[in-house]
Order: C-alpha cells, then structure tokens, then sequence
C-alpha cells in the first residue's frame, strides 16, 4: 500500500473514534525504521484501545499488515506499528510529558546549515 494512502486511512480511522490533535510527522530524514510517525490524542483507556482497534481494523480491510501493538493493556499509551507507519495514541499528560513531537522535530535549518558547513 502506498504510503499517502496509508497515512490518510490511519488519521481517518483515528477521526472516526474522535481521536484529537492529530499530528503526521516525516521523519524520512532522521531514521530509516520509518518514513511516518502520526500521534493523536484520546481522552481515557478505554478510547485509546477504541482508536487502536479501528486503525487495525480499518488498515485491516485495506490489505495492511499489522507488524505490532503495544501499550493496550494499560491504554495510557498505545503504539500501533504498520511498518514505514508508526501510530501514537496518548492520552494528554503522557503526551505531554513525552512531548514526541518536539522529539522528533526537525532541525532548524540554519543549525543544519552550519552543521554541513562544519563537515570536512
């Protein structure tokens, strides 16, 4: 399955169980294990094992292959693993304190220009 169409069905399979904050990150620059980290936000456990459930489930009947799931006993944090895909769904004070976003940022350009600059 094309990554764009994988993507998109992921983030609506989250829309339909009110997943919130909802973030698509590239990360094809900073690792090779994936090309895509999407983190969304539920409210309790219980919505957190909903979410994961119905990205399975949707990605499921697209012909995607599920490669793991971790974190739905406790629901606080649940990571769905769909190869070049990882979906992240927190609830809020985990997320927070995580901050994956800020993590998994980019660099500022003028820090990577410098860094190229400094390289022999």
């Amino acid at each position: 399955m094309r990554l764009d169409r994988l993507v998109k069905a992921a983030v609506a399979a989250l829309e339909d169980i009110k997943g919130h904050d909802i973030v698509v990150l590239d990360v094809r620059r900073m690792t090779s294990l994936f090309d895509k980290i999407i983190i969304a936000s539920a409210d309790s456990n219980r919505q957190s094992k909903a979410l994961s459930d119905n990205v399975q489930e949707k990605l499921k009947a697209l012909g995607a292959r599920i490669r793991g799931v971790e974190g739905e006993q406790a629901g606080e944090w649940v990571l769905v693993d769909l190869g070049p895909v990882v979906v992240h769904i927190m609830q809020p004070a985990i997320r927070q304190y995580y901050n994956l976003e800020e993590l998994w940022a980019p660099p500022p350009r003028a820090r990577r220009r410098r860094a190229r600059a400094a390289a022999p």
